[in-house]
């Protein structure tokens, strides 16, 4: 039987991959990618075939179904076969269905954790996403479900939303409508983690103001404590009884 390794290549540029995963990558006979990973890293696994197996919001995407046949066929084969995730892999990666259907394949899988989308948006904003005795706890949340319904909340004190792109506006009135003050600092940073990463810095009532600066970008909306510029900002309330960190459900 063939090993599958699903590897997170990072939120962006190609030196943001692990050393473990770039290991992998130059093992890989067949490689299936996200749209969102650097194509610089083809040249990480020269004798390898790349087929895009992208999603993109709102746009086209292939179908889950045909990943699972794409892995399942390629294993078949015996080929050293490598799904490499942008971010990480367990990040809202669909891990948990492909791993589901390799295994009961019977074949090995490895899993290769990356830097996800989060990290990369407090690195390149530098907002510390956690902060000593106030910023205690962190919710990863997809702004957008599988049946395409914006779904916000209060879960911890920093809350991070991933494909937010569109949905800025909607985004504010149901922070707000959840408890979020109007005065709740709120960083955006769209392409986290490439050369051309754009951050901008805004309180909840202007979050709206930030849509046409990220328009068509992939971005990632930063929510109270972590969004706090270090140097200057009013403390937000913590959330009640949060203290882990922890990804919301989508």
């Amino acid at each position: 039987m063939a090993t599958v390794a699903f590897i997170g290549a990072g939120p962006g540029a190609a030196d943001l991959i692990t050393v473990r995963g770039a290991r992998w990558l130059a093992q890989a006979d067949v490689v299936l990618a996200d749209a969102l990973t650097d194509p610089a890293l083809r040249d990480w696994a020269p004798r390898a075939r790349w087929i895009d197996v992208g999603k993109r919001g709102f746009d086209r995407a292939t179908g889950q179904e045909v990943i699972h046949a794409l892995l399942l066929h390629h294993a078949a084969s015996g080929a050293c076969v490598v799904r490499l995730k942008g971010g990480d892999p367990s990040v809202f990666g669909r891990l948990e269905e492909e791993l589901a259907v390799v295994r009961a394949a019977g074949h090995e899988a490895v899993v290769v954790p990356g830097v996800t989308a989060a990290l990369a948006a407090a690195a390149d904003a530098q907002r510390p996403l956690t902060r000593r005795g106030r910023g205690r706890s962190v919710a990863l949340t997809t702004a957008m479900t599988r049946e395409h319904d914006l779904g916000a909340g209060r879960h911890a004190d920093t809350e991070v939303f991933y494909m937010a792109g569109k949905q800025l506006p909607g985004l504010a009135r149901q922070l707000a409508a959840a408890g979020w003050p109007a005065t709740t600092p709120v960083a955006v940073v769209s392409r986290a983690g490439w050369p051309d990463a754009i951050h901008t810095q805004h309180t909840l009532a202007l979050l709206a103001q930030a849509s046409m600066l990220h328009r068509g970008r992939p971005t990632v909306v930063l929510v109270g404590v972590g969004a706090e510029d270090p140097s200057a900002a009013a403390p937000v309330p913590p959330a009640a009884g949060a203290t882990a960190l922890r990804p919301a459900p989508a």
